[in-house]
């Protein structure tokens, strides 16, 4: 609700669907004239049908215009079509109507007053709703909650509008139920959840029991001053059995509306999780081209390396080897061993020295403790932010450097990496995305290590700065 706008041409139909069920049912069932009478008097029994066939001829018009000629208006963009099925509508229905509104003795006039109030409201309706999506939605930081809840009132109120004016046609209990009871139980439901259920899932349980009971002696209080001045006594059934109602069944439906809800959360959650991870697993697979023969090619060029006495050739194929293994077999695994995601860090730094270790206006410094470094990790959460050093803070130019330092202590990890800052033009066959990238890794933070973690990233002209912290013992 608070991402998006809400698919209201569906929620427009059940309203409107509901409402005319409960119109033609309770006409069907006697709710304006007994069917006892119906054999008795040949008037009573033409206005017996003109209440049921009168909204259920409107309904069909409501139907046909929402859901076929306004959608079909909107994919094709043909004026004429939506000029030609409205009219046709219009008038069909007009007919229909007229007939046993005429016929049954309603009225005299072919002009229904009520039929045409409907198309009113429903014209009405629509111009407001396009005033409200061009004011809230038309701007750069559109406000998907405001215009949702608007949106919900307008529909709402304008279908209490409707039943004022077709009051006649239909059962006043209809009428009750639109204007008293169902925003009743909308508050007493806002209230339950906001009042009541967060608070005692949140551990307020004193301050959620007390609005538990705030509610029930606010309305006993509220009957009992309505029958002391009214001076009906029944008035306080009435309350007892509204309390009643209230704690033995809207309260128990809304307790289980809202438990359904938060397992709903907690399912997609999870989804979430999972999905993130088999991205980042797919992303991480592709990258694997063909492992068993790049094993083998470098398991070849290693045997000839050392043949050669080429001891950083061997080194840097023996490392290279290691950390392919790594992502090949342990990558794919939600945790691993802490120390495994630690020599992949050692693997890679070795290689980036060996690479530029000729290099005098570059500095490298690595320095850890791993006496607590037990336990485990999800992988590749770190590599990134080391990668990152090496990609914006190496120039074979410039004085740089990248200076990265590990530790462990009880239960957690902590990693700084600060390095020089390097700015890449868009031209540098380097500067383009590579490897899960550090947005990527935030998110996994955030759904792995909620409320666990602590990630700090700063940058100058001159450096680039990154402090992480895991609660290891907590995830």
């Amino acid at each position: 609700m608070k991402e998006k706008p809400l698919h209201f041409r569906k929620i427009e139909l059940w309203l409107v669907s509901i409402t005319f069920f409960l119109i033609i049912l309770s006409n069907i069932l006697g709710g304006k004239i007994g069917i006892s009478n119906l054999g008795h008097n040949n008037d009573q029994m033409a206005r017996y049908f003109a209440y049921i066939f009168m909204p259920s001829f409107m309904f069909v018009a409501f139907y046909l215009m929402h859901m076929k000629i306004i959608p079909l208006f909107q994919k094709e963009k043909k004026v004429w079509k939506l000029i030609v099925f409205g009219l046709v509508s219009f008038f069909v229905t007009w007919f229909l109507v007229g007939i046993f509104y005429v016929g049954s003795d309603l009225g005299n006039s072919p002009f229904v007053p009520f039929y045409f109030s409907g198309v009113a409201l429903y014209a009405g309706y629509f111009i407001i709703a396009s005033f409200l999506k061009n004011l809230i939605l038309n701007r750069k930081e559109p406000s998907y909650l405001t215009y949702n809840i608007l949106r919900l009132a307008t529909a709402y109120t304008f279908l209490v509008i409707f039943l004022f004016k077709f009051h006649h046609y239909f059962h006043f209990l209809i009428s009750i139920i639109y204007l008293f009871i169902i925003p009743a139980l909308i508050f007493i439901f806002l209230y339950n959840y906001f009042l009541v259920y967060r608070n005692r899932e949140i551990g307020k349980k004193k301050l959620s029991l007390f609005y538990f009971w705030l509610l029930p002696i606010l309305m006993l209080i509220t009957f009992v001053i309505i029958a002391g001045i009214s001076d009906a006594e029944e008035v306080i059934v009435v309350g007892l059995v509204s309390v009643a109602a209230l704690m033995l069944i809207v309260n128990p439906a809304s307790n289980a509306i809202f438990k359904k809800y938060q397992e709903h959360i907690e399912t997609l959650d999870t989804l979430n999780v999972q999905l993130e991870e088999k991205t980042t697993d797919l992303k991480q697979l592709r990258n694997q081209i063909n492992p068993h023969f790049l094993f083998n090619a470098l398991n070849t060029i290693y045997g000839i390396s050392l043949q050669e006495n080429a001891e950083k050739t061997s080194e840097s194929v023996q490392k290279l080897g290691d950390m392919m293994r790594f992502m090949l077999h342990e990558n794919t695994q939600e945790a691993i061993p802490l120390n495994r995601e630690i020599d992949y860090l050692i693997n890679y730094v070795d290689l980036q020295t060996l690479r530029i270790q000729e290099q005098e206006n570059i500095d490298i410094l690595f320095s850890r403790k791993e006496e607590h470094c037990k336990g485990n990790i999800a992988p590749m959460l770190l590599i990134p932010f080391i990668e990152n050093a090496f990609k914006h803070g190496i120039s074979l130019q410039k004085k740089s450097w990248v200076k990265i330092n590990l530790r462990c202590l009880e239960g957690s990890l902590h990693l700084d990496i600060n390095n020089s800052i390097h700015r890449k033009s868009g031209e540098d066959p380097e500067n383009v995305p590579s490897g899960i990238g550090l947005n990527n890794v935030r998110q996994r933070l955030n759904l792995l290590y909620p409320n666990c973690h602590e990630l700090v990233i700063r940058e100058n002209d001159l450096e680039y700065f990154v402090h992480l912290s895991i609660q290891l013992n907590k995830s």
